[in-house]
């Protein structure tokens, strides 16, 4: 137990700005089984940013409390995700190689791709989920924002699954995640993360993860077509897609349907 509990916290460190005690390490071994326990990092994540929802919606407007909430969950994360997005906008938007889509993802600057990706997808979700406020409970809203950043988080671990790591760099991050595919019973593990949250959200909701599923399914074609696999970038361009996705889909069902 304690060993697992290791594992998580080592996640958690890895993927956000949370304390953890000072005995975890950045160990090799530690972080290569630690992807088991992604979405259920993005559980505490969706949580935190869940709670500054609904407490601002007891203080401001519906529109102050989303922008907060997704302040919330970028601090939380040290924008992590979002900086991989960025730099997948600039890498795939500037190269037309996959030494150069590389190359470019490598680079520290953030381009004009990578400004106006960013700019975009935050505006999206912020858009998306002030349009939900309207038409769904606070306690909705909090449910929702923890199932898409577990299950958009999920769809990250699948990728790391199905294809290759594609950068032969000792000091890339990600690269000790990409050295280990999960087992069957960690593969479970990190199901069972992404779904627990679902349990909650009504059942009217659950079409949207078709959404999800076509929106990984279209990223991992894309990064196997162009760079031949994936980078932590992509894992975390697919994070924020799936994430979005998520919501988009729950809008258009309870708009729609």
């Amino acid at each position: 137990m304690k060993r697992e509990l290791d594992i998580f916290l080592t996640a958690l460190m890895f993927f956000t700005r949370i304390p953890v005690p000072r005995r975890i390490n950045h160990g090799t071994e530690l972080l290569q089984k630690s992807a088991k326990y992604f979405p259920w990092v993005g559980i505490l994540v969706g949580a935190i940013a869940g709670a500054f929802y609904l407490l601002c919606m007891n203080l401001f407007s519906q529109s102050i409390s989303v922008f907060i909430s997704i302040v919330a969950s970028i601090l939380v994360t040290g924008a992590f995700h979002e900086d991989g997005f960025a730099d997948i906008c600039d890498g795939f938007g500037g190269g037309w190689t996959k030494e150069k889509i590389l190359l470019i993802m490598k680079d520290s600057r953030l381009g004009t791709y990578g400004v106006i990706g960013i700019i975009s997808i935050l505006g999206f979700k912020f858009l998306i989920l002030l349009e939900l406020s309207s038409r769904l409970s606070d306690w909705s809203i909090f449910l929702l924002i923890v199932s898409a950043h577990s299950i958009s988080r999920f769809a990250a671990v699948t990728l790391i699954q199905q294809y290759k790591y594609v950068i032969n760099d000792d000091v890339s991050k990600s690269k000790p995640l990409a050295n280990r595919k999960l087992l069957p019973s960690e593969l479970l593990i990190a199901l069972i993360g992404a779904s627990l949250p679902v349990l909650f959200i009504e059942y009217k909701s659950l079409p949207a993860l078709i959404l999800v599923a076509i929106s990984r399914l279209y990223l991992g074609y894309y990064f196997q077509k162009w760079i031949g696999g994936y980078t932590g970038d992509c894992l975390g361009a697919t994070q924020q897609v799936c994430e979005v996705s998520f919501y988009l889909g729950i809008l258009f069902i309870w708009k729609f349907i």
